[in-house]
C-alpha cells in the first residue's frame, strides 16, 4: 500500500473580495466544509479565514490532486450556502486560489 503525505495550504477568496463571511456565518460554513470534506475523503487539518477569504490546510491522498480538491470544497460550499440562504444575496468564490505545499512541522 502506498503512503502519501502531501500537505497543501490553500487560500481562496470571495468574488470581488466581498466581506460577506461574518463570524457566525463563517462558523456554520466551516462546519459544513469539514463535513463535506469528510464525506469526500478529503482530510482537512486546519480551516480558518476572515470576512473575505478562507485558509485550508489539506493533506492530499494518493488519488487526489489540488485542483479537484479545491473545486470540490469551493463549488459545493457555495452551492450549499446559497441553497440554505446562509449568506445574502449569495456566496460567490473568486475563480482563482492560492496553493502551496508545506511541511508537517
Amino acid at each position: 500500500m502506498s503512503y502519501v503525505k502531501i500537505m497543501v495550504h490553500v487560500v481562496w477568496r470571495t468574488k470581488f473580495n466581498q466581506p460577506v463571511l461574518e463570524k457566525s456565518k463563517r462558523d456554520i460554513l466551516f462546519a459544513h466544509i469539514r463535513e463535506n470534506a469528510r464525506e469526500k475523503e478529503i482530510y482537512i487539518d486546519a480551516l480558518g479565514g476572515y470576512i473575505d477569504h478562507i485558509h485550508c490546510l489539506v493533506s492530499l491522498g494518493s488519488e487526489q490532486n489540488i485542483s479537484e480538491v479545491v473545486q470540490l470544497l469551493k463549488g459545493e460550499s457555495s452551492y450549499w450556502a446559497n441553497k440554505e440562504k446562509l449568506i445574502m444575496p449569495k456566496l460567490e468564490w473568486a475563480a482563482d486560489y492560492y496553493a502551496t505545499s508545506v511541511s508537517e512541522a
